[in-house]
């Protein structure tokens, strides 16, 4: 039986003031809240939503537009519009930085993607020295150069994030946090090792829309947001000793926190 003669889907209010497309729009949306259409699975099609409301294919057309402009659904050239699946990581900020996960030689991201179920890697990796900007310098210390480590992280194949971290030069120059792999439990490791035992982080997050070469990067289709998430490591003397700056999309992650009560 079709979906749309099961009852999933309403009528429309010719009594309304709001224009039709909307309300296809706002029935599509509800169906999906409501679980009628689970994650990744295919919305009517075009000539079904036409046959049951009556409809031109251009008023179809301009409601699904709505919802993958709200990042609801995404079009697969040729096949349909499926509804998009929820964020598959939990990102919780408590743990993600446990010492005992650099002790096992496992990276942030590795127990995250583990945690997950999901492949791990990293592509478009960049090491190199260069001129600090003006806020990574004012995070650091007021220093003038840095060591910078570009890459991109991936999830079953699909970009996630990519993320910069900047290190002071008299901290990593030489040392195998600029080899191209830093090794077993990554930059925060080697860092320990060099003496500069991690004494807290403090992260900075603000939700926007992405530039062009975001939405390149990290394939984002329309209407997805990204995280942009700044993150400053200090050790027990207090000294800034990294700062990340990172840009993830936001239908991959969800961002999960633990705060005292007192």
């Amino acid at each position: 039986m079709s979906p749309l003669s099961s009852g999933l889907l309403g009528d429309l209010d010719p009594t309304s003031d709001r224009a039709v497309f909307r309300q296809i729009a706002d029935q599509l949306r509800e169906a999906i809240d409501r679980g009628r259409f689970r994650e990744g699975e295919k919305l009517p099609s075009e000539a079904e939503l036409v046959d049951h409301y009556g409809v031109s294919r251009m008023t179809v057309r301009n409601s699904f537009s709505i919802l993958q402009g709200e990042g609801l659904v995404h079009a697969e050239h040729g096949k349909g519009v499926f509804v998009r699946p929820r964020p598959p990581v939990r990102r919780l900020a408590s743990d993600r930085f446990a010492r005992r996960h650099r002790e096992q030689g496992k990276s942030a991201f590795i127990v995250e993607a583990d945690a997950a179920g999901s492949h791990p890697q990293v592509d478009s990796l960049e090491v190199k020295e260069e001129k600090a900007s003006q806020d990574i310098s004012t995070r650091l210390g007021s220093v003038r150069r840095v060591l910078a480590r570009r890459r991109r992280y991936l999830l079953d194949g699909r970009p996630v994030e990519f993320a910069t971290s900047y290190l002071p030069l008299d901290i990593a120059r030489g040392t195998q946090i600029a080899e191209p792999n830093p090794g077993p439990g990554g930059i925060y490791a080697r860092l320990e090792e060099l003496g500069h035992r991690l004494d807290h982080f403090e992260e900075e997050i603000r939700a926007r829309m992405p530039s062009p070469d975001e939405v390149r990067t990290l394939r984002l289709a329309a209407g997805v947001p990204v995280i942009h998430l700044i993150r400053t490591a200090f050790d027990t003397e207090k000294r800034p000793v990294e700062v990340c700056d990172t840009v993830m999309a936001a239908d991959a992650y969800v961002l999960a926190y633990q705060l005292p009560a007192t």
